[in-house]
This record gives C-alpha cells, sequence and structure tokens, in this order.
C-alpha cells in the first residue's frame, strides 16, 4: 500500500509559466496522471500557448475566480466549483480575463501525462 500528502504550498512553482503553476505529479509519485494548479491573476494566462494535445484529455477545475477559455468556436466562462473539460485534439487557451476582480485558481488534470504531445494552434490558420 501506498498513501502520500503532498504539501502544495511547498510545492516551487515552475519557473517558465505565464503564472504561478505548481507541477504536482511528481510530489505525489504520479506517473499515470499529470495534476499542476494554477493561481493566474487577472490578465495572466496559464498554458505557454494555444494549443491542443494530440492524446491528452483536460480536466480544469476552478477551484476559485472565474476561469475564462478560449476555444475556435467560442469562450467559455467557467465558474468557481465547476469543471471544464478539453478532449483530445480540441485546441484551447485558458486564461483569467484582464477585467477580472480577483485571481483564479484552478486544479488542472491530464490524462495520459504527455509531456511532449502539446501541439500551438494558430487560429488565423483556420
Amino acid at each position: 500500500m501506498g498513501y502520500r500528502v503532498v504539501d502544495t504550498d511547498s510545492v516551487e512553482p515552475a519557473a517558465d509559466r505565464p503564472c504561478e503553476c505548481r507541477k504536482l505529479s511528481d510530489p505525489g509519485g504520479l506517473d499515470a496522471v499529470a495534476i499542476n494548479r494554477f493561481r493566474a491573476e487577472p490578465g495572466e494566462r496559464l498554458p505557454l500557448t494555444y494549443h491542443y494535445h494530440e492524446t491528452q484529455q483536460e480536466a480544469f477545475y476552478v477551484l476559485s475566480g472565474t476561469l475564462s477559455v478560449e476555444t475556435p468556436e467560442r469562450t467559455y466562462d467557467v465558474s468557481e466549483d465547476d469543471l471544464f473539460v478539453v478532449d483530445p485534439e480540441s485546441p484551447q487557451r485558458a486564461y483569467n480575463s484582464a477585467d477580472a476582480d480577483e485571481p483564479v485558481t484552478v486544479l488542472a488534470v491530464g490524462a495520459p501525462p504527455a509531456a511532449d504531445d502539446a501541439v500551438a494552434y494558430d487560429p488565423n490558420d483556420e
């Protein structure tokens, strides 16, 4: 049997992200799922770029605030306690709106973990 408690505040934020991103999979000893906690101030985005994943499903659970998710069809406003799910090959760009009154905190779960399957997406190429 194996159990772990991870103090998420003790996990150093990733240096290469446009907002605070605490990558929790490794500290949790997880190898079948990727889990990240994001905290974005107004105007900050979560991912590095507008993108899609070739094989990974993603789920964004909003812990506080409102998450905006731009897709080719529309922009979704995802409220606190709501879950936004993205299927593979579905482009998206998640962010906290510049006119938001507060930060947004999101728990992002992706499976299978896929560090190298993100593909940049340019909506102008459509």
